[in-house]
């Protein structure tokens, strides 16, 4: 069914997807051609949910009948047979509730849409890739057809169309036609107004220099807020997938400002956003013009030899590929490492399985293979199908039949602010380490000619993780507690894969937890774990300062061997996909 809508305009448009050279790209119609198959043999399970699917709305209509009967007679409404789940943001108009049309149509959508997921979710007889695959569409299948995406279906775009004498459709058209041409005939939804946010005037704006730069990095050194700093400085990777300015967000949200005034040299490498001229580039480039050279450029602009590695998302996967090389040619460079969000094994890795198999490599392959690099939307489109209520389908309704403009957000607007990558990197990445989960099995995995062995790695990590993450889920991020022999610290931060990592002490918001014993196994971890309210910055600030040395006056870009070449933020980050 999902793999049937895709194939129109209409449906591909709304996901920002265009029209693909292969007509099931995502490799979908097999999966759910065997689902189909598996049902059809038995006959007795479908049977059974079409009577449970009947009873259900049953239920409802006898539950309306009761709550219309009630109203008649004066007494209060009765209990629903379905509620959304906690955080379902689609049905919080209060006509959803109120209006008994518009209450039966979402109850009847859910029961509907969850017999649906539950009935195909548990189809028997399939290899756990399809299994995967059947679950994962037929939710955004039953996403994609929920009434609140349809103007006669949802009353809050019903009261605006009538209010507006049909003023909202019209201003929805103007901005689904903007997006169009924004995309280059693909729709690319907008998610945060664009002409709210510049770089270095309110993002990216903690002072700094750009030190050193080559193909693939540009290395950006932070003006110090302290007289004194530790003598160990932090040198930070982010992914590459995007920009490295969520590390450096607003004044308020900067993870290098917090840290710089806490007594750090912080560097952070500010990957390029490869074009044609850097096709060629691969992993193993990654690993040497980026990190390994940053860490040459750490050590000539502060006589440190010693680093402390700080990785987010891809970035921290990076850091764990660098700790295992490193270890292999007998380097000591980087005295901790930590981990924001980031996997070393692969073998449970969420959602983004289902985009990851031979069939569908083969595909990204190709699409890859006129310009030689993956263009920045397609990543970009697939992390939002992993969140499609909030990051899809909520603006396809506000920007298009609502009509409404989009509001400032920090967060979005760096989300959108994909880049691009080289065909060889990141199909080698795929691969190596979610197909085939190669990062994990020593020597399995050789970059620069030398074979990568977690096991060699002794140094003291910090492994963070989000209980919301469906990018990086935290019980796989978890899992690097198995593969590296040194200590480790593992830390499970409230929220998601941004926000729980990007949450100053002064915000008072959400929570952490730890656990002093530091279980081997994630469940009896998570059932010893105390819960503590706020950030946990402070506790990685409390790890961290003990193995940073003594104080040593405060450093300042362009003091020692390397020069100023510009301002933070640098060129690099400006370079834009779209």
């Amino acid at each position: 069914m999902f793999a049937e809508m895709m194939k129109t305009p209409t449906a591909r448009a709304a996901m920002g997807l265009g029209p693909p050279a292969n007509p099931d790209p995502l490799n979908v119609a097999p999966a759910m051609q065997a689902a189909a198959q598996q049902l059809a043999m038995d006959p007795a399970k479908l049977i059974q949910a079409n009577l449970q699917l009947w009873q259900q709305h049953m239920l409802l209509w006898q539950q309306m009948s009761a709550s219309l009967a009630g109203t008649a007679m004066g007494q209060g409404a009765t209990q629903p047979v379905a509620e959304p789940d906690k955080g379902d943001r689609r049905f919080k108009h209060p006509d959803w509730n109120e209006n008994p049309l518009f209450d039966y149509m979402k109850q009847s959508y859910l029961i509907t849409s969850r017999w649906l997921v539950e009935t195909m979710s548990t189809v028997a007889g399939l290899d756990p890739q399809t299994a995967k695959k059947v679950d994962f569409y037929t939710r955004q299948f039953a996403d994609a057809f929920s009434p609140s995406n349809f103007v006669w279906t949802n009353p809050e775009v019903l009261r605006a169309t009538f209010e507006t004498q049909g003023q909202n459709l019209r201003d929805g058209l103007s901005n689904y036609q903007r997006d169009l041409e924004r995309g280059n005939g693909k729709l690319r939804i907008t998610m945060s107004d664009p002409d709210a946010f510049e770089l270095g005037t309110n993002l990216a704006t903690t002072p700094g220099k750009v030190v050193f730069q080559n193909d693939l990095i540009q290395l950006i050194q932070y003006e110090p807020l302290t007289e004194q700093v530790h003598r160990t400085p932090i040198l930070m990777v982010p992914a590459w997938i995007n920009k490295y300015y969520i590390l450096d967000l607003t004044a308020k949200k900067s993870l290098v400002r917090w840290a710089v005034s806490q007594g750090y040299t912080v560097f952070v490498v500010s990957w390029v956003n490869p074009d044609e001229t850097r096709a060629h580039k691969e992993f193993e480039n990654y690993l040497t013009e980026g990190i390994i050279a940053a860490l040459d450029a750490v050590e000539a602009a502060t006589g440190e030899h010693e680093v402390h590695g700080l990785g987010y998302c891809i970035g921290g996967t990076l850091i764990g590929v660098a700790l295992g090389y490193l270890a292999g040619i007998g380097d000591q460079r980087l005295k901790t490492a930590t981990m924001f969000t980031a996997q070393v094994d692969f073998s449970e890795p969420g959602d983004l399985a289902v985009f990851i198999d031979e069939k569908q490599l083969d595909s990204l392959d190709q699409m890859m293979g006129e310009k030689g690099y993956l263009e920045s939307e397609a990543m970009f489109t697939t992390f939002n199908m992993l969140r499609a209520n909030d990051l899809i389908w909520s603006f396809f309704v506000g920007n298009y039949l609502l009509g409404k403009e989009p509001q400032p957000f920090d967060l979005l607007h760096w989300n959108a602010d994909a880049t691009r990558m080289p065909r060889k990197m990141h199909l080698f990445y795929l691969r190596q380490m979610y197909l085939w989960n190669n990062l994990v099995k020593p020597n399995a995995v050789t970059l620069a000619g030398v074979p990568i062995d977690l096991t060699k790695v002794t140094v003291p990590v910090y492994l963070q993780a989000t209980r919301e993450d469906h990018i990086a889920p935290f019980r796989s991020v978890f899992k690097a507690r198995h593969n590296f022999a040194g200590p480790v610290r593992f830390v499970l931060a409230g929220s998601g894969h941004i926000a729980g990592v990007i949450n100053p002490p002064d915000a008072n918001k959400y929570q952490y937890w730890l656990n002093a014993e530091e279980p081997w196994e994630i469940d009896p971890w998570l059932r010893g774990a105390l819960e503590h309210p706020g950030s946990w910055w402070p506790d990685w600030q409390a790890w961290l300062a003990p193995q940073s040395g003594p104080m040593v006056p405060a450093r300042k870009p362009g003091d020692a061997k390397l020069p100023v070449l510009e301002d933070a933020p640098g060129s690099f980050v400006k370079n834009r996909s779209s």
